[in-house]
């Protein structure tokens, strides 16, 4: 069998060539070979590329082996560059050797030429393969500097949110409380709405927090994304503008994806202010949706499958390769000070993490932006999309809440709200208590209300306990942000009712009532 094998052919004699390209021949070579004999020649037909080797003349009329070994050098090729000549001594090789060239050849031992080739070419394929391999390595190395850096912000964040919603639930519940005391003539009033006003984007800012951290409550469902993005849509023309065209591209039998119909609505109305702001003089933007299948590694960190893509690409400035790198971290923003958080790209990429899926991003300066979020494709029919109930309007009752929170604060607050809507509070900060408080109790007790994460006992797991003291027992939990024992990889398991933090009065009494009406 032949190897196949394209040289360059630097020599002058044409004679001398063809006895090269014969004995690598007889030797089993399948030989294409171009033969050059100046300079520029040379160099010319490197540039253009496609040889596997050089082999070289030391001796020409026009030039000598060694300007061609020079030369040779500049460019920075690995190609085997083999010396083959017939007037080369010992001295004049090593000098060859040490300026490059992979071995010397005699003319009048043509027989070396074939075992010299084949080492040469397996051990420049070999080098490209530790290349090849250094760079991938290199580049997962980044990839886990990355991953990491993000997981410690993530940490960070996760944990200043929790104290923050406990903080906030203070705030939010004492306006409410002082909105309900002031009479409508009060002077006071504004400057109570304006605190509210301030803890209410605080809020948000905490839960755009909570989504980069992977650490939300996630209700997910099997949703066509078509469906989503028809929806949107219609905010999205006239969030926008006049001066930006949307144009949305869905697909065919599209595939269903189990996802959070809300967080999918937030990410893609993220991207879309994102894009906005990158096209003040206007543009368009395209948001398309399709079914993508992956080979194993083609998707950083997820696995090889069917997904379904969707992509929202912008006409606008673009990003530069320094500001690709950080878009994705907390707080970084290009927008001047007081025009943007630096959250919303990394609430989109939380998300997007938290529900399975992968985020890729291609950008070049003045030429716009694409983001391609891929979501694992169901097997399952898409459910229809959520339908909200109509909102009850009497949230008072007179049922008996057992309280167990262990942030002071928050817990005062929370028992105002629950005695102001007619409940009676059985107070608590710890588990220990509860359970001794509810064993003394001697009449029913309809509702635990509990934080989620405490010291000593969880949550779930004094609600665990209770409930088999009193099996009637209705349960709610409350926090900042959520370990494993009320959801299971960010998603709330079935059953269970869940009132995520900072606490609002409406809020509150609206789940409180839905717990209690369960049956």
């Amino acid at each position: 069998m032949t190897r196949p094998v394209r040289l360059l052919l630097v020599e002058d004699s044409e004679t001398d060539a063809k006895l090269v390209k014969r004995a690598l021949s007889l030797a089993g070579w399948d030989v294409t070979a171009e033969r050059v004999d100046t300079l520029d020649a040379m160099c010319g037909a490197l540039a253009r590329g496609g040889f596997d080797a050089v082999f070289c003349d030391w001796s020409m009329p026009l030039f000598s082996g060694a300007r061609a070994l020079d030369a040779f050098g500049k460019l920075g090729l690995d190609l085997p560059f083999i010396i083959v000549s017939g007037t080369v001594g010992e001295e004049v090789a090593v000098d060859a050797m040490r300026a490059g060239a992979r071995d010397y050849v005699l003319k009048d031992r043509l027989t070396r030429l074939a075992p010299a080739l084949a080492r040469e070419l397996d051990e420049a394929a070999s080098r490209q393969a530790r290349r090849k391999s250094e760079a991938a390595l290199r580049k997962v190395e980044e990839q886990l500097r990355q991953a990491q850096k993000l997981e410690a912000i993530g940490g960070l964040a996760a944990g200043i949110a929790h104290d923050f919603n406990n903080l906030l639930s203070v705030v939010l519940g004492n306006c409410e409380l002082l909105l309900d005391a002031l009479p409508a003539e009060s002077a006071s009033r504004g400057e109570v709405a304006e605190i509210q006003g301030a803890g209410a984007r605080a809020a948000q800012l905490t839960q755009q927090l909570l989504a980069f951290a992977r650490r939300q409550v996630l209700q997910p469902r099997h949703i066509n994304l078509d469906a989503v993005v028809a929806d949107v849509s219609k905010i999205l023309r006239r969030l926008l503008g006049e001066n930006i065209a949307v144009v949305v591209s869905t697909t065919a039998q599209l595939g269903s994806t189990f996802v959070d119909v809300g967080q999918i609505e937030q990410v893609i109305l993220n991207l879309a202010v994102n894009a906005r702001d990158a096209m003040p003089d206007g543009g368009t933007l395209n948001i398309e949706t399709a079914n993508v299948s992956f080979e194993a590694d083609a998707l950083p960190s997820r696995p090889a499958g069917n997904y379904v893509m969707l992509a929202v690409s912008d006409t606008g400035t673009g990003m530069d390769d320094a500001t690709r790198a950080r878009i994705f971290e907390p707080f970084f923003t290009t927008k001047d000070v007081g025009k943007g958080t630096g959250l919303g790209l990394s609430t989109v990429f939380g998300i997007v993490e938290q529900s399975g899926g992968a985020v890729w991003v291609y950008s070049e300066l003045h030429k716009g932006t694409t983001f391609k979020l891929y979501f694992p494709r169901s097997d399952q029919q898409a459910d229809p999309l959520p339908v909200h109930p109509p909102q009850l309007t009497d949230l008072r009752g007179n049922e008996t809440v057992l309280l167990v929170e262990d942030d002071a604060g928050v817990r005062k607050i929370v028992r105002a709200i629950l005695q102001r809507h007619g409940h009676t509070v059985i107070e608590t900060s710890n588990g220990a208590d509860a359970l001794a408080a509810a064993r003394e109790h001697p009449g029913v007790i309809d509702l635990l209300l509990t934080d989620v994460i405490m010291p000593g006992m969880s949550g779930r797991s004094l609600a665990l306990e209770l409930q088999t003291l009193r099996p009637a027992l209705r349960v709610l939990y409350m926090s900042g942000y959520t370990d494993h024992s009320v959801v299971h990889h960010g998603v709330l398991e079935p059953g269970i009712a869940f009132l995520q933090k900072p606490i609002t009065s409406d809020a509150l009494m609206r789940k409180v009532r839905d717990a209690l009406d369960q049956r």
